[in-house]
């Protein structure tokens, strides 16, 4: 009940900001105190808030918002008793630049984690290399800017090699460059032993599958764990 209650909340948290994306009108009957009333709501709910900002893998597309890997780290959370509330903000074919514009919404909470999970999309659409690694950049900054105590996690990333070996190579590196040159944590890649294995993924081929997921979350783990401090 209590993770159903987090992702409810988060839920209501992302209409509003999609509202926002809409009309003009809709935008002005939408006023500031309302989205910080439901900020108040989500850090309202534990004391220590991780955030998972990222686009379909975080969100678990095709399954259950429980069965995405953000709130099978709520579960290992809670069984460990640490008091940590996980936010899956997670949006479907989100790109870092669609990203770097929604984020100071979502930063109107209190967060002590932020897990930044973005720029498959922009690899598998061939964006020019610069601009995803200067939106990488301008999240992490922005995100520091907010909050300079926030622990900062990159998931890192890797793509067919579509788009020919250069690009694929370069892409792969943005990450760890960019997790080095901020000194913040990096997942060296989200989707290892799940990615290219057809029974962890859905009919898609890049979706993980609920099985996919506990693999992700024990690679997100891995890394996260170490930000916690009780752990």
């Amino acid at each position: 009940m209590r993770n159903f209650l987090k992702f409810s909340y988060f839920l209501v948290f992302l209409l509003i900001i999609s509202c926002l994306g809409n009309t003009k009108k809709e935008t002005e009957n939408i006023s500031e105190k309302t989205i910080e009333q439901v900020s108040e709501t989500i850090t309202s709910v534990d004391e220590k808030v991780i955030l998972f900002f990222g686009n379909s893998l975080t969100a678990g597309y095709g399954l259950d918002i429980e069965e995405a890997f953000p709130a099978l780290i709520q579960d290992k959370l809670d069984a460990l008793q640490l008091k940590y509330t996980t936010i899956n903000s997670g949006l479907s074919g989100e790109t870092t630049s669609g990203g770097l514009n929604r984020l100071s919404w979502v930063l109107n909470q209190k967060i002590d984690v932020f897990v930044l999970e973005l720029g498959a999309n922009d690899g598998l659409r061939g964006i020019p290399l610069e601009e995803t690694r200067n939106n990488l950049q301008a999240i992490i900054d922005l995100v520091k800017e907010k909050n300079a105590e926030c622990k900062i996690i990159i998931a890192g990333m890797q793509i067919p090699p579509n788009m020919g070996q250069a690009y694929t190579r370069e892409f792969r590196k943005i990450f760890p460059d960019l997790a080095q040159k901020n000194d913040v944590g990096l997942i060296p890649f989200l989707l290892e032993n799940v990615a290219g294995i057809p029974e962890l993924n859905l009919e898609d081929g890049i979706h993980p599958t609920a099985e996919g997921q506990k693999i992700v979350r024990d690679n997100v783990w891995a890394i996260l764990k170490n930000a916690l401090g009780e752990y």
